[in-house]
Order: C-alpha cells, then sequence, then structure tokens
C-alpha cells in the first residue's frame, strides 16, 4: 500500500482484497475465545476492523496483513479484557457433540468442557492468548509472536507456563512425569 489510498472505492477494493470472510471468521473465533462471548466477539472484531480500513494506508507489506490485523485485533480484546477485569472462555463455542451421543457420553463431555473453561478462566490474559493462538488458531511460535508483537522466546516461555498452569488445574501429569523422567 505504497501511495496513499484516498479513493474510497480504491481503498475498498484494496480491503477487500485482503480481508475475505475467512479471515474475517478467523478473528471472530479468536475473539470469541479470547473474550468468552459471543457478542462482545463481534463487537470487538467489528472494532478492529473499522481500525483497520482506517490505518489501511499504514500496511506496508500486504502480504502480511494477516498479522497486521491479528495485533490490531489481539489489542483490541486486551483493551476489552481490562476494562471488564474478568474473562470467561466461551468453550462453548470450541466443542460440538453428535446429536446421537449418550447421556453419559453427553455429561462427559460437559464435564470436560467446563473443567477446560475453568482452568482456561484461571489463566492471565497473556497466557490465555497464547494457548488459544496455539491450539485453538493453530498458529506457530513465530506467527504468534508476529501478531501479539513479542518475541518468540517470550511465547515460548508464556506457553510453557500457562501449559504447566493447565496441567495442573487440570489434574493431569506432565509429559515428563507420563515417559517416566
Amino acid at each position: 500500500m505504497g501511495r496513499r489510498l484516498t479513493d474510497d472505492a480504491a481503498r475498498g477494493r484494496a480491503f477487500a482484497t485482503l480481508f475475505d470472510r475467512r479471515a474475517l471468521d478467523g478473528a471472530y473465533r479468536y475473539a470469541t475465545l479470547l473474550l468468552g462471548d459471543p457478542a462482545e466477539a463481534e463487537d470487538a472484531t467489528h472494532d478492529a476492523a473499522l481500525a483497520a480500513w482506517r490505518h489501511l494506508e499504514e500496511l506496508r507489506e500486504p502480504g502480511r496483513f494477516d498479522a497486521w490485523f491479528g495485533r490490531i485485533l489481539a489489542n483490541t480484546c486486551r483493551d476489552r479484557l481490562r476494562a471488564r477485569r474478568r474473562a470467561l472462555p466461551a468453550i462453548d463455542a470450541l466443542s460440538s457433540t453428535a446429536s446421537s451421543a449418550s447421556t453419559s457420553d453427553m455429561a462427559e463431555v460437559i464435564g470436560g468442557r467446563d473443567a477446560v473453561a475453568a482452568a482456561l478462566q484461571s489463566l492471565s490474559a497473556e497466557h490465555r492468548e497464547v494457548i488459544v493462538l496455539r491450539f485453538y488458531v493453530d498458529l506457530t511460535v513465530d506467527q504468534i509472536a508476529a501478531r501479539t508483537g513479542v518475541g518468540a522466546g517470550t511465547v515460548k516461555s508464556r506457553l510453557h507456563y500457562a501449559l504447566r498452569h493447565l496441567r495442573a488445574a487440570l489434574g493431569t501429569r506432565d509429559e515428563e512425569d507420563h515417559h517416566g523422567r
């Protein structure tokens, strides 16, 4: 976007090229996981898309739009989390069960989902963010670093401590303990 996009039609075409339905759906899922509230996630996604639209001319590398927009969305979500000082992960959005599942199977799924929700809720916002980006959005450490604006080492550290906390909260054994080391 080296040249200034002053014509709204040109801006619209450029934005539509970069920001398709897949990107919008992914942004909404990410925001829902971080914020735990689908309505608030819609608002955050909208606010981030609007901010991206307003600052589109600042995008220097169109090929890095996902990382650039991801940072805008992450900052928008962080601001919302700070404002309300609590977060409830929307685990319902993560798990789907077959309608043919038995009652005991459903109870097990719901119990597991609730345990994961409680464990995720107990994480700090920074730790929850890297867990969501790594395991629900399926980004690499380098992609998470680009999206969050922190170094890869910091991402690895946050993942390590978040996973350790989740294992403890869920009562699962550490991988090293599991392998007898």
